[in-house]
């Protein structure tokens, strides 16, 4: 399973439970997902397509609240403590969220989860976002393992996987908000792996 090195906890614990950091790739600025964002994500993620392959615990009809809801109660008190949830946003227009990266600690399996506005898909801006955030959770959050995944047939996500040096190591069951979606993908990168692929 996913895990930290029990070692490096103590010593972890600090930056842990530190702010957000600001991220940046060639086009992108990731940024610590906050209130503020509430009605940009409403705006993104109320849209069943991008909503489909995602849990099962994802309402849908979208409430129109569900956005301020979700970073109000889940996310926020956990930010930066075992949950780590950037919002992307793009360099030419800084200041709309269009998605976002979720790290977290305890892995369900998997240890992140994404989404992106369907009008920004095919451009490659997710596979730039996880980059740095990969380089976090190994880097700077002790992460020696990350687990992922990804519902069968959801090839953008899978793509992201295979582009950013994971492997495939099973299938399993699985529900999500489209109920015709019955497996996922499980995915494991381990730091050493990630190092060689950034290499």
């Amino acid at each position: 399973m996913p895990d930290v090195d029990r070692r490096q906890l103590a010593a972890l614990s600090f930056k842990a439970m530190s702010e957000i950091p600001t991220l940046e790739t060639k086009r992108l600025i990731l940024r610590e997902a906050t209130e503020a964002h509430a009605s940009d994500w409403q705006k993104h993620f109320d849209d069943y397509e991008v909503i489909r392959n995602l849990s099962h615990f994802v309402p849908w009809p979208y409430p129109e609240d569900g956005a301020l809801s979700f970073l109000k109660n889940l996310v926020i008190p956990n930010q930066g403590k075992d949950r780590w949830v950037w919002g992307i946003f793009l360099k030419e227009n800084p200041n709309e969220l269009i998605g976002c990266v979720d790290l977290w600690r305890q892995g369900k399996p998997e240890n992140r989860g994404f989404w992106l506005s369907r009008k920004h898909w095919g451009k490659g801006y997710m596979t730039e976002a996880v980059e740095p955030v990969t380089d976090y959770a190994f880097n700077e959050l002790g992460f020696s393992v990350l687990c992922f995944a990804n519902a069968v047939g959801n090839a953008a996500s899978r793509r992201v996987k295979e582009k950013t040096g994971c492997r495939l190591i099973g299938v399993e069951p699985a529900k999500f908000v489209d109920p015709k979606l019955t497996e996922h993908e499980v995915w494991e990168l381990k730091k050493e792996d990630w190092l060689k692929f950034r290499a």
